[in-house]
This record gives structure tokens, sequence and C-alpha cells, in this order.
């Protein structure tokens, strides 16, 4: 039996960059339709066992579609493992070419699961998601530079201002409808804002980037969202516990609805309080009182069952 071959790919906006392990040619491709294409047709030729992308921001989904559309197993990895990888292995040097061969070796030793990728709507719901969070952050910057803006600069920034926050607002209509759209999604929905705590953007998050919630365990949930606590021991030294990695975008709507469950959600509520006084500081209880929750929301979504307040 031939060796099981592992493909490395890094995509750039205009070039996409092939490497191999065991060892072959590198290759570059221009990141086009026809490119694509070519990509595509090599490697169903080659039957690779695994092809490494990193989730870099959107250059990457076109190609990984059209993988995942030949049947090709293809997985996406978050950059941060790949770069840890890589100093671990001694690679700090970072071309294109470099960096497809790090993957490559990533995949062949670390062989990550091929996952299937979201479908056009899912994409689309993580597009709006995604949309909303810029323009919040644009729209706190400007509210930040105002009360230091003077004559035709104020006026600018305050108009400004206005549009986002009309912007924000038809960005909350259009994630509405969009999850209005699905069933699966509008269950759902309704589901999660049962629970004091979660509102419609914070719902939209987990549904649009936290697809997983439901059918992992409630420590695969919570490794990956990085509310898992981690070990920093080291012979007799017990260090202190840190959250750390994880869906930093999935964590931050968490940690909103948290502070909002801390006083209105009655089961939050009383967890936190009892850490509280059981000596631990605020944010240790923080971070406890959000990881209580997620678990809470992976139960519901497994049995879809409504919140009821004395749910696990």
């Amino acid at each position: 039996m031939s060796e099981p071959l592992y493909v490395g790919l890094d995509v750039s906006k205009h070039h996409l960059d092939l490497a191999f392990e065991p060892a072959r040619p590198l290759q570059r491709v221009a990141h086009t339709d026809e490119g694509i294409a070519t990509l595509v047709a090599q490697l169903q030729a080659l039957r690779p066992a695994l092809i490494v992308l990193e989730a870099t921001g959107g250059y990457e989904t076109d190609i990984a579609t059209a993988l995942a559309l030949a049947a090709l197993p293809v997985t996406l990895v978050n950059p941060r493992q790949v770069r840890d990888f890589a100093r671990a292995i001694g690679r700090l040097a970072k071309t294109d070419a470099l960096d497809a061969h790090v993957l490559a070796l990533f995949a062949a030793r670390g062989r990550p699961a091929p996952r299937p990728l979201p479908d056009e709507a899912q994409q689309t719901l993580a597009a709006l998601v995604t949309r909303r969070r810029q323009l919040v952050e644009m729209l706190t910057a400007e509210r930040l530079r105002l009360p230091l803006a003077k004559g035709p600069i104020r006026r600018d920034v305050q108009a400004h201002i206005h549009w986002l926050e009309q912007r924000v607002s038809d960005t909350n209509k259009d994630l509405r409808a969009a999850l209005k759209a699905s069933p699966l999604w509008h269950a759902t929905t309704r589901l999660l804002q049962s629970v004091p705590g979660i509102g419609p953007t914070t719902a939209a998050v987990l549904i649009a980037e936290l697809p997983e919630l439901g059918h992992l365990t409630r420590q695969q949930l919570a490794a990956l969202v990085g509310v898992a606590p981690l070990n920093h021991d080291s012979g007799q030294h017990r260090g202190i516990r840190t959250i750390w990695g994880g869906r930093a975008h999935v964590r931050h709507a968490l940690y909103m609805a948290t502070l909002v469950a801390t006083r209105y959600n009655p089961v939050i509520r009383v967890f936190y309080r009892h850490l509280l006084a059981a000596g631990k500081p605020k944010l240790v209880a923080l971070v406890a009182s959000m990881r209580k929750l997620l678990t809470i929301l992976n139960a519901m979504i497994k049995s879809q069952q409504p919140w009821a307040p004395a749910h696990p």
C-alpha cells in the first residue's frame, strides 16, 4: 500500500501554494476560478488523505468549498495552532511556500479530523454576524472620538455615528430575517432566547459560529469555546488555572450574556453569588458562570427542551 499523502494549502489573495508530506515538488496556482479548478482536478488524481488550510478570514472560503464539493478530505484549522506547531519544530521563517510546508507537516503529524464545511446559508449568517460586529466596533470608536471632536469634524463624526446606528439596525433586521427563514434556526433561536440572559444577538452568534452546540459533551464544548480551565503545573508547583484559546467571538458573546444572567437568571445568579461568597475572585466566578451557562445551553439544544429554572 502507498504511503498516505497529506497536503498543506496556503491561501493568499492572489496565489494558492501547495506542499506535500511525504515531500513532493511545491506547486503554486493563481487564486482564480481557473486555478481552483486545475488544483481540484490535480488533487482528485492524487487522492490525498487530508488537505489542511488555515481559517484566515475569508480568502479560503472559495477553495475550501470547491474541495469539499469535490468530495476531497479538507479541514480548516486555527492559525494559532499552526503557529505554535511551527515554533515547536523550529520553523521560524515565514513565506507562502514555507507556510504551506508547515501545514502539510501539521496535517501529517497532527491529523486533524476532516470537518464538513458550513453550507451557503450558514456562511451567509456568519457573514452577517461578522459584519454586525464590525459595525459595532466602528460605532464604539466614533462615539469615543466625539467628545474631543471640534467644528466640522464633530459634525462629520455625528453624521457617521448616525449612519452606523442605522446600519447596525438594518443588519439586526437582516439577521432576524435569516434566522426566521430557516425552521431549524428559528426553533433554535426560540430555545436559546428562552434562557434569561440570552438575547437575539447572542443567539445569532451561537447559531452562526458554534454549530457544534448540542452535539458535543460539556467538556468538549467548553474547550472549543475557550472557557475550560487549563492546568499550569510543573513538579510540585501548582499554577493558577486559566482559560486560553478557543473561539474568541463566541466567548465574547457568552461573556456579555453571562453578565446579564448573573443579575436576571435565577440559576446563574445563585451560582455566581455562591462562588463569590466562597471567596472566588469576580473574574473566576464569572468565567465559571459562563461555563455553566454554556452547559445549560448545550443540554437544552440536545434535548430540544426550553429553559426551566431546574435545568442542570
